[in-house]
């Protein structure tokens, strides 16, 4: 029995009615490209979120998270326009934009549990499309994948604050075992790359900074309008229609006008697009390397969208920083990145099985020896892909 099982049993005095489960997710190649209608790659892991729930007839939602102190309680036709501030706006912010597509009468009691830290594997989406999966449940609904992306970004977009992409949702819900998402988010269409036949065996390694980060307090929403600010200006330069600032993105853009353009524009925003049309072209590289079974390509693909980050995007602590190097001179590794934002919360790589303990070994003790006060904070796990959720 799981320990949110037995959390819930000790707390409401029952056993819950279902477990929900979402993934965590990697994304190797198409960092920093979706909310710019940029194509990526990513797997779907076999750790996430879980959340042992039972039906509220009251139409009260009532969750406790094992990784958090604070209960929280509210109606799913009452929830506050102005958030908490909390672990549990997310959840707030989903209750809101489905029952604004759907009817709903019932809540949930629930209890959380997250199999990793926190901190670059989009556990925010994943505990929200968890949370999402146990309350249409519990009105008896079956919306499609699509609109359960639509719902879990509007939650983050709208309620948390963050301008996030598609990414992370369409990679929890769309993923599947041993296949690369090849996805375009300018039209959601997407191709499950299964693994060649030759190529070399890989499993996903998580290397945990020791240093947890939340996007709605970082940079994240400032380089999203540098990217789209970058875009404005060279549609303005070329002589485009550039609309709205809001819906403005560099995918609009051709790579041929940003050639001709980029000089005009200031630094900052030059490295933004930069990222975004160079992170573009591995992307495409990186998913022809994937069908042709070469790992060895697609591993140095990570490495350079990871450089990129660093020096064009401009995220990475110190802590990142350090791994990233120490994955660049480990043997075995077939290629490596920040997981996500990139500002605080984990790396991952592609690693030969082979070399497992060795890497994990040696990474460690890298890294400690560079942060000793992260001792004891500091984690790796080695991970499988995994199945997208199936509502």
């Amino acid at each position: 029995m799981m320990n949110c099982e037995l959390k819930f049993e000790e707390v409401w005095r029952k056993s819950p009615e279902a477990v929900a489960f979402c993934p965590y997710r990697v994304c190797p190649i198409g960092a920093h490209v979706d909310h710019q209608k940029g194509r990526i790659t990513g797997l779907a892991i076999d750790k996430g979120i879980h959340i042992a729930w039972s039906v509220k007839h009251n139409g009260v939602v009532e969750v406790i998270s094992l990784q958090f102190e604070k209960r929280a309680q509210w109606h799913v036709n009452g929830v506050s326009a102005t958030r908490d501030g909390d672990w549990a706006d997310y959840l707030r912010g989903a209750s809101l934009e489905l029952g604004r597509r759907y009817p709903l009468s019932r809540g949930i009691s629930g209890v959380i549990e997250g199999g990793l830290p926190i901190g670059g594997l989009s556990s925010s989406a994943a505990v929200t499309i968890a949370f999402l999966s146990a309350l249409c449940r519990a009105n008896g609904l079956s919306p499609s994948e699509k609109e359960i992306v639509e719902i879990a970004v509007a939650a983050e977009n709208n309620y948390v604050g963050v301008s996030c992409g598609k990414l992370d949702q369409s990679c929890e819900l769309l993923s599947r075992k041993g296949h690369l998402l090849y996805l375009d988010m300018l039209d959601d269409n997407y191709e499950l790359i299964p693994v060649a036949p030759n190529c070399k065996p890989w499993r996903i390694a998580i290397f945990f900074s020791g240093v947890e980060r939340t996007l709605a307090g970082s940079k994240y929403n400032m380089r999203v309008d540098e990217a789209r600010s970058a875009a404005y200006a060279l549609k303005a330069f070329a002589g485009m229609e550039y609309g709205k600032f809001a819906v403005t993105c560099l995918r609009d853009v051709p790579r041929d006008i940003y050639e001709a353009y980029k000089d005009k524009l200031p630094d900052t925003w030059r490295r933004r697009a930069e990222h975004f049309y160079t992170e573009s072209a591995r992307v495409v590289a990186g998913a022809e390397a994937w069908r042709a079974g070469d790992i060895e390509t697609y591993g140095r693909l990570i490495t350079e969208s990871g450089h990129s980050s660093i020096y064009n995007w401009e995220t990475g602590s110190d802590e990142l920083k350090t791994l990233y190097e120490i994955m660049c001179r480990t043997e075995g590794i077939y290629g490596g990145r920040f997981s996500g934002a990139g500002f605080k919360g984990c790396c991952m790589a592609l690693i030969d099985p082979a070399y497992e303990e060795q890497i994990r070994h040696s990474v460690r003790a890298a890294y400690i020896s560079a942060f000793p006060a992260l001792e004891g904070k500091y984690s790796d796990y080695v991970c499988d892909s995994a199945d997208g959720v199936k509502f």
